[in-house]
């Protein structure tokens, strides 16, 4: 027999519901204070009722405990599943009923794990986590250093400064900073705001020379030389993509990896009527950000020919790996022309479905499936 325990799990309490059949209503639904021990002797208690051979799954939506309650309910030798938010029914329902509490939630949870509808969150081990909240401190440095420059500009603009010979945030623009006539209070505030702009500046320096050194080690280097070999994706983007993931295989096709990343339409259709909406943007916001960057530069390369430091990046690689990669990049290249230039989409559209079709080149990469261009 098998008994599902749905989780509603916060930092200052844990709310648990028990499941066992789809025609039952949920049993045990109890809150309690935020220790393992608690979840443990509720699932000891589960096993008196039902039987010692009673087999215990527990389920709890991902969020801000990451996944350091399931590996101290594994180390207890309880199963545990991490469930993605958005996949989960009766949560949503909840929501859109305005009438949300941590039970109703808990109960949505283990039915949910009941029914076997929802969508599991892939566990990284402890290196690519580490990692992967190494690179997620670089991102966000960058936000703080990309607030630091609107402040910049709306106290220069609250002054009555207006840049316009060049491009912002250039070694011309900073210069031009440095020597605005401000004085007294106005002259501190600026230069408070540079000193800001430096140090985020450098902080993002240095983690990138040791994401760079990451990205070489043993267990990084070969899947990191793959990726770059794409126009777009360089050592941060090809880390990132290796890190979240991890086990590429775990998607059976590359649609479902884009999916899997939000890329694809969401579609709200009835009858004979067919009504395709925007991407749903489900999944990974990071790595979605990330590809839709890297798919920016095919609007920008109308030449075939390779640039030297594509070049250097492909190096290395074994002739398979550099012939997809470079038939990858034709083929989004004319994607992306065709798409503005004769079905006349706008830019950020077209730049979209390009991201989308890299998601699938980089499936196919990971999983050597490099035989097909396009799944």
């Amino acid at each position: 027999m098998k008994v599902y325990v749905g989780i509603d799990a916060h930092t200052t309490n844990y709310t648990l519901a028990a499941m066992f059949a789809i025609d039952q209503d949920p049993i045990n639904v109890n809150t309690y204070a935020p220790k393992i021990s608690n979840i443990v002797s509720y699932c000891k208690d589960l096993k008196k009722r039902f039987g010692e051979d009673t087999e215990i799954i527990t389920g709890y939506e991902a969020g801000t405990l990451g996944f350091s309650l399931r590996r101290d309910l594994e180390e207890k030798n309880i199963k545990c599943i991490v469930v993605a938010p958005s996949s989960i029914p009766g949560t949503e329902m909840n929501r859109k009923r305005r009438k949300k509490t941590d039970k109703r939630d808990a109960k949505a949870i283990a039915k949910s794990l009941l029914s076997h509808d929802y969508s599991e969150v892939h566990m990284p081990d402890k290196e690519d986590e580490a990692v992967r909240d190494y690179i997620r401190l670089r991102e966000d440095i960058k936000q703080d250093q990309k607030r630091t420059k609107q402040r910049i500009g709306a106290f220069c603009h609250r002054h009555g400064f207006h840049y316009s010979e060049s491009k912002y945030w250039t070694k011309k623009h900073m210069e031009w900073l440095r020597s605005l006539p401000v004085e007294g209070m106005l002259k501190e505030t600026l230069d408070g705001y540079l000193r800001s702009l430096n140090y985020h500046t450098d902080r993002i320096n240095e983690l990138d020379i040791k994401i760079n050194t990451i990205a070489e080690t043993d267990k990084y280097r070969e899947s990191v030389h793959k990726l770059i070999c794409f126009k777009g994706i360089k050592t941060l983007t090809a880390l990132a993509l290796i890190v979240e993931i991890g086990d590429f295989t775990r998607f059976v096709k590359a649609k479902n990896f884009a999916a899997f990343l939000g890329l694809v339409s969401g579609e709200n259709s009835s009858s004979d009527g067919q009504n395709l909406l925007g991407i749903t943007k489900q999944g990974n916001r990071f790595l979605r950000r990330l590809l839709t960057e890297s798919a920016q530069c095919f609007s920008r390369f109308a030449s075939r020919t390779k640039s030297k430091e594509l070049l250097q990046r492909q190096s290395g690689n074994t002739e398979e790996i550099i012939a997809y990669a470079d038939k990858a990049n034709e083929r989004l290249r004319k994607r992306y022309q065709r798409l503005v230039l004769i079905n006349k989409k706008p830019a950020n559209k077209a730049n979209t479905a390009v991201a989308r079709e890299l998601a699938c080149f980089i499936w196919g990469m990971m999983t050597g499936n490099t035989h097909t261009a396009l799944a």
